[in-house]
């Protein structure tokens, strides 16, 4: 209609020779105007309904978002803690940022053992409000449950400056003086722990899978290997347990000592079975972002009930703190004095130097990686047997994040280059390996205290000497019980 009427208003003759033709146009287009007015209203009608429900959609989501945190609260406030965390944490990944959720998230992740991921959630409450007394006094105690003794005294020193009640106040300086006593709320702290592990091991005595050799020093004449130099299979049941114990002379100096213990049994393999001593003596010096320690180590390791190997040495190492304590830098120094009792031409000092980095990113699963380089040489002692010692040089990567409230996925890449001095006498050539270690598993909280892992670890050794050359892969699933 809209076309015929610009071409009856082009001319007078056209429109004065159809008069009726016009007409009725002109009662039509006035008849669709009101149909498209009908049309708009009923439009108008729709979207108001529309934004009627969205409205009420909005209003329903925000009282379930307010009723969360009122459940949070009130379980909290009755020292049901954990359930507080087991019903805010899926809730991260969209009210992260939300101060008044990330302060009860905070209070309720520190309560339950997890004073990092407290660190986390707070510190996203201070970055909106600086002035948040309560929430800087709770991460005061997240520090202070890390170690972070000085950053807690900074917190607290904090929030005293602004006249808090005089109960808070009162409080806080409890904890200012066990901090300026170095104790930082106590001068021993001990810990331990037990774990239980069963699995199946695809190369229990870390041998080649091949059952004949050429020998070069014998003229390329094949041997047979005895049962033992060739690759087993075995399940296996595995023991464990430690104690640490570390005690704070001062605010700044500590010393601390630890032992550890570990038994492994292998069915119908008993010749492979094995056993782990270590022990560890130092102290430790802390200053601001910086910590220096210094330790003794002893250690042996026995095959089949026999001594197999006792390691003597020390450990310096350095860490720094970096992006306000959610990342470290590290570097080590570790000598070991090694010695193979009936193998007396095996002995050897050990020397690595390495660096290391670490950090927590925070966020919806709490990611934490870590890298870490490494080299060193394993120095024979006796003379004239050059094929034993080797220079070595190695990379790791790792890392572990939350997949829900109880269970954390980790995982770890290392790859080691052994370059060694001097010819092997019966292969004629200089060995050469290259090792790379794949590890992935489960933590699982079962329990305060109680963690389930299930874990696959993959080792390939790669070696241009045949019976150096093998892959290993264990499977297990482990119990610990933490005690602090």
């Amino acid at each position: 209609m809209l076309q015929c009427a610009v071409i009856l208003g082009g001319g007078d003759m056209r429109f004065a020779r159809l008069p009726c033709w016009a007409l009725s146009g002109l009662v039509l287009a006035a008849g669709m105007a009101h149909a498209q007015d009908a049309i708009n209203q009923n439009e108008r009608i729709k979207t108001a309904a529309a934004a009627g429900t969205a409205e009420s959609t909005q209003q329903s989501a925000a009282i379930e978002r307010q009723k969360l945190l009122q459940d949070a609260a009130n379980l909290i406030k009755s020292g049901k803690s954990k359930d507080a965390y087991l019903l805010l944490e899926p809730e991260q990944s969209i009210r992260a940022g939300d101060p008044d959720y990330d302060y009860l998230l905070g209070i309720a992740a520190l309560d339950s053992g997890k004073p990092n991921e407290a660190i986390f959630a707070l510190e996203r409450v201070l970055a909106v409000r600086p002035n948040h007394l309560q929430a800087r006094a709770e991460i005061a105690r997240a520090y202070l449950a890390v170690g972070e003794k000085a950053a807690a005294k900074q917190e607290f020193e904090t929030v005293q400056s602004q006249n808090p009640p005089k109960e808070v106040n009162a409080t806080i300086q409890r904890f200012l003086d066990a901090i300026n006593q170095g104790q930082g709320g106590e001068a021993t702290m001990l810990s331990g722990y037990l774990e239980a592990d069963v699995g199946s091991d695809s190369n229990v005595n870390s041998a080649t899978g091949s059952n004949q050799v050429a020998i070069p020093a014998f003229g390329g004449a094949v041997a047979t290997l005895n049962a033992s130099g060739i690759e087993t299979r075995a399940t296996f049941a595995n023991v464990s347990g430690g104690a640490n114990v570390r005690h704070a002379l001062d605010a700044e100096w500590s010393i601390f000592g630890g032992a550890n213990v570990n038994q492994r049994l292998n069915s119908k393999q008993s010749v492979f079975n094995t056993r782990g001593l270590d022990g560890n003596v130092g102290f430790n010096l802390t200053k601001a972002e910086d910590s220096y320690s210094a330790a003794l180590q002893l250690q042996s390791f026995d095959v089949d009930n026999k001594r197999y190997r006792n390691g003597t040495g020390m450990t310096l190492q350095w860490q720094h703190d970096l992006s306000q304590r959610s990342s470290q830098a590290s570097g080590y120094f570790q000598y070991t004095n090694l010695k193979y009792p009936g193998q007396s031409v095996r002995d050897a000092n050990r020397y690595v130097l390495g660096v290391a980095y670490a950090s927590v990113l925070g966020g919806e699963y709490t990611p934490a990686v870590y890298f870490g380089a490494y080299a060193g040489t394993e120095k024979e002692k006796q003379s004239g047997v050059p094929y034993l010692g080797h220079k070595l040089f190695g990379m790791r990567v790792g890392g572990e994040m939350n997949i829900y409230a109880q269970a954390k996925l980790f995982g770890s890449l290392s790859a080691e280059s052994r370059n060694y001095g001097g010819d092997d006498p019966l292969f004629l050539v200089t060995r050469k390996d290259t090792q790379a270690d794949l590890k992935v598993g489960v933590n699982y909280e079962m329990a305060k205290l109680w963690t389930l892992t299930p874990q696959i670890s993959y080792t390939k050794n790669k070696s241009n000497i045949v019976i150096n050359d093998y892959k290993r892969t264990i499977f297990s699933v482990g119990l610990r019980r933490d005690f602090n």
